[in-house]
């Protein structure tokens, strides 16, 4: 199976972002992948704006993200855009640090208003970096993610149905990657 980083970009700790990107995280483990985790706010801020590669959290977080096969990027939606501490870390990376990788983004917004934030902030900068495939995005809105009870993080069906959805498709598409390098490596 497939080793999967899930990227959460939420500046807060008790966060419906990563509450989200958890509960993917956790289908993915379900489903046999190798999972972990890296939530951004957990790096040592001064080295973050500063864009010090060299520093050791920082060099460790970047060599996670091209370590893997694949990337989920949870981040909450400000004023129509990706979080600025994703931006940060987004802007560390080398050119081509998600090349081969498939990677599906993965938002949460109080409004329907920032749907298309995905696909018109996220995506380009994503498939800038040389990702193999971006799956289709999610977007999720806040009032429908606990994050606070420890029950169901989701708490809305037709969301979870299509976070469900969402995450399956992910993991088809990281199938069908591993399956065309096996071809590939198979090949005369």
């Amino acid at each position: 199976m497939a080793s999967v980083l899930v990227l959460t970009g939420s500046p807060s700790a008790a966060s419906r972002t990563a509450a989200l990107a958890h509960h993917i995280g956790g289908e993915l483990s379900l489903a046999g992948h190798d999972v972990s985790t890296l939530a951004i706010r957990t790096l040592p801020p001064q080295a973050l704006l500063a864009a010090d590669t060299g520093a050791p959290e920082i060099a460790a977080a970047v060599r996670a993200v091209i370590g893997v096969d694949a990337l989920v990027v949870a981040t909450p939606i400000y004023k129509a855009a990706y979080s600025g501490l994703l931006k940060a870390f987004l802007d560390l990376l080398p050119q081509a640090a998600l090349a081969g990788k498939i990677v599906l983004p993965i938002a949460t917004g109080g409004t329907i208003a920032h749907l298309l934030a995905i696909d018109y902030s996220l995506r380009p900068v994503l498939a800038s970096l040389g990702a193999r495939h971006v799956t289709a995005g999610r977007f999720v809105l806040d009032v429908h993610i606990d994050h606070t009870s420890g029950g169901p993080v989701l708490v809305d069906d037709a969301a979870r149905e299509c976070v469900t959805r969402t995450a399956a498709a992910f993991r088809e598409a990281i199938e069908l990657a591993a399956d065309e390098d096996r071809r590939l490596v198979a090949a005369p």
